[in-house]
């Protein structure tokens, strides 16, 4: 017997204990802190991940993980900084996702044309979406049925279940964690 339940305190339970068995479950994950835009990088597509940023999107992953979630696909735009912190969480999670890129994900891009992208998954339960603002936050939104979108932070994730796919405008957000509350859960 743990010592909550010894104690009476109900423990917290994870993302895989709280789910129907219908649906899909998307994390909605903002690329980690990157390289400043200027003469270093004059080409924003090619703008990496910082050490800091790599450190502490690693940290925000091990939060992920004692959520509980267990994503089956990380879907990433194809930029390098949304690609490294993609990598970064398929490292972090175990059982590992399998990894794909799509440039439905890269700026730019409607959130019908990433719903279109998402149809070709139909068998995942859970899939990770990782690339940039203010996309992600237009996407969140759609997914929601609202009009305003939501801002993510830099390696900010939300969870947005959706009961198929491709999914349409009647997602229910479970929740939306900034870094910093994540790695408070590691």
């Amino acid at each position: 017997m743990t010592a909550a339940r010894k104690s009476g305190v109900k423990a917290r339970e994870t993302d895989d204990e709280i789910e129907d068995l219908t649906g899909c479950r998307l994390y909605i994950v903002r690329h980690a802190i990157a390289g400043v835009r200027g003469d270093e990088w004059p080409d924003d597509n090619k703008r990496p991940v910082t050490r800091k940023g790599a450190a502490k999107m690693r940290q925000a992953i091990r939060g992920l993980d004692a959520l509980g979630a267990r994503i089956d696909l990380v879907l990433t735009s194809p930029l390098v900084r949304a690609r490294q912190t993609a990598d970064i969480l398929v490292d972090g999670l175990d059982p590992s996702p399998t990894l794909d890129v799509t440039n439905a994900l890269a700026p730019g891009h409607p959130p019908a044309a990433i719903a279109e992208a998402l149809g070709a998954h139909k068998g995942c339960r859970a899939i990770a979406l990782v690339g940039h603002e203010p996309d992600l936050g237009v996407l969140a939104a759609w997914l929601l049925g609202a009009r305003e979108p939501l801002l993510f932070k830099k390696g900010g994730v939300c969870r947005i279940d959706v009961p198929g796919l491709p999914p349409a405008q009647d997602g229910q957000l479970r929740w939306f964690a900034t870094p910093r509350m994540l790695r408070g859960l590691a």
